[in-house]
């Protein structure tokens, strides 16, 4: 790709971050009384629904705000200990969790902001090690608060979905977040893939919080293998595909050093 190429692609890369003029919007589907799309999925009609536990309270959670801002970063060495089934729960509930409704249909209300609350992405998780929960991918049913199995995977396909992280592919779940991008296109158009990404980025500061409190690690992934984590989720990369990673896992004392080896080439190279 030669210099023209990259600025060329660059500055489309700028426009789409710049906030549109809205007196100039399309007329959306929504503006047309078309149908709109589902709130969220729904289980697979021969999938067996797992309800997920809701007694949050009985959770040692750090409620101090302030404390959660300072300590919060992320995490990426995590021990061989498995997360409990109400952790899971509580992690799932904060990037997804439904609270309430608006009509019948037209809108839900999350533990997450959402532009005209369209909540355009589904969460799936893979579980190694959940007590509890028998290892595989599942797809966290928001209406519901529940799980459905959805796939299986070896820990060489984990390292494929995961461009090769090793760190992440040792934690013992893995949260994976799809878009549908029409839930968004219904109301904004041509506008909508910019207001969806801003979502994904209070989906995943709510994920980084609810692990803090928890006193968990995390760290969100944009660089992963698009088709393999596709496919192995079941979506069909159109009207459905994957987004973004959070591996989730237990840490060490909050130890420094395993850290501090990620950056060691700040040192290095005297940056």
């Amino acid at each position: 790709m030669d210099e023209k190429e990259i600025k060329t692609l660059t500055d489309i890369g700028r426009d789409f971050m710049k906030c549109p003029v809205w007196s100039e919007t399309l007329l959306s589907d929504q503006d047309k009384k078309l149908p709109q799309p589902e709130l969220y999925h729904e289980a697979d009609t021969d999938s067996e629904v797992l309800p997920l536990p809701r007694n949050f309270e009985d959770l040692d959670l750090n409620e101090n705000l302030f404390d959660l801002l300072c300590s919060r970063k992320s995490r990426r060495v995590y021990t061989e200990e498995a997360l409990s089934l109400l952790e899971l729960s509580f992690l799932l509930w904060s990037a997804q969790g439904v609270k309430g409704r608006r009509g019948e249909k037209y809108a839900t209300l999350r533990t997450v902001p959402s532009g005209g609350a369209r909540h355009g992405f589904e969460c799936y998780v893979e579980v190694t090690r959940v007590t509890g929960l028998e290892p595989g991918i599942y797809h966290y049913l928001a209406g519901s608060h529940a799980l459905e199995l959805r796939n299986r995977q070896t820990e060489e396909e984990r390292l494929q979905a995961l461009a090769g992280q090793k760190w992440a592919a040792r934690a013992p779940a893995i949260l994976y977040f799809t878009a549908v991008p029409y839930r968004f296109e219904w109301r904004y158009t041509i506008h909508a893939h910019r207001i969806a990404l801003v979502d994904l980025g209070h989906v995943g500061e709510n994920l980084y919080l609810a692990a803090e409190a928890l006193k968990l690690g995390t760290c969100g992934i944009g660089a992963f293998t698009q088709s393999h984590c596709d496919k192995v989720l079941k979506v069909d990369g159109d009207n459905e595909f994957t987004v973004y990673l959070q591996p989730v896992g237990r840490v060490k004392d909050r130890e420094e050093s395993e850290e501090a080896a990620f950056y060691s080439f700040v040192t290095e190279e005297g940056l």
